[in-house]
């Protein structure tokens, strides 16, 4: 595994592979890393803020507590990724694939999720505060007391998703799908705490 220590070190490289590549730590704000790939790689703390991973391969990432605020990652693939712990809020993640993605603690925070696939991915303790989530897919994903105020969830797919002691308060469910949704104690767009529907809104 080779070890880039900074970020000169790795935009001098011209390479555009750096699967499985050590990167903890590294300083990459406001880069442009369009395409790159990332496969596996070790990106642990590392700081992307502002920094252009459109279209970026970042399957299998190890992103543990990385901070990539007001980023672009659009259509990017984090496929599997682990960013438990990690600050995105603000970024643009407009069809990104993050499939069984673990975001545990993540801050998503005003970030845009729209079209974005997050099947079955683990969302546990998420701040999804003021957060885009229009027509995302969240099929099987698991929300447990995830924060949710004023997110916009019109259209989006929570078919056999766990929002078990969610915050939905002032969030948007406007042609939601919610089919097989496990909503148990969870705080309703209206204040109110609801025992499991299984509904369309």
């Amino acid at each position: 595994m080779r070890n880039y220590a900074d970020k000169q070190d790795l935009i001098f490289s011209q390479s555009r592979d750096f699967s499985g590549c050590d990167l903890s730590g590294i300083d990459l704000r406001a880069v442009d890393l369009s395409g790159v790939n990332f496969l596996g790689a070790d990106l642990r703390g590392a700081n992307l803020s502002g920094s252009i991973l459109r279209g970026a391969n970042l399957r299998e990432a190890n992103l543990i507590q990385a901070v990539i605020s007001e980023a672009n990652l659009i259509d990017a693939d984090l496929t599997q990724a682990n960013l438990c712990g990690a600050v995105l809020w603000r970024s643009q993640f407009c069809g990104t694939n993050f499939s069984r993605a673990s975001l545990c603690a993540v801050d998503l925070s005003e970030a845009d999720l729209s079209e974005a696939c997050l099947i079955e991915a683990s969302l546990i303790e998420a701040k999804l505060i003021r957060a885009n989530l229009a027509g995302a897919k969240l099929c099987g994903a698991i929300l447990l007391e995830a924060d949710l105020t004023d997110a916009n969830l019109i259209g989006a797919d929570l078919t056999w998703a766990n929002l078990t002691s969610a915050n939905l308060t002032e969030a948007r469910l406007w042609g939601t799908k919610i089919i097989y949704t496990k909503l148990r104690d969870a705080i309703m767009p209206d204040g109110t705490i609801q025992e499991p529907q299984i509904a369309f809104i």
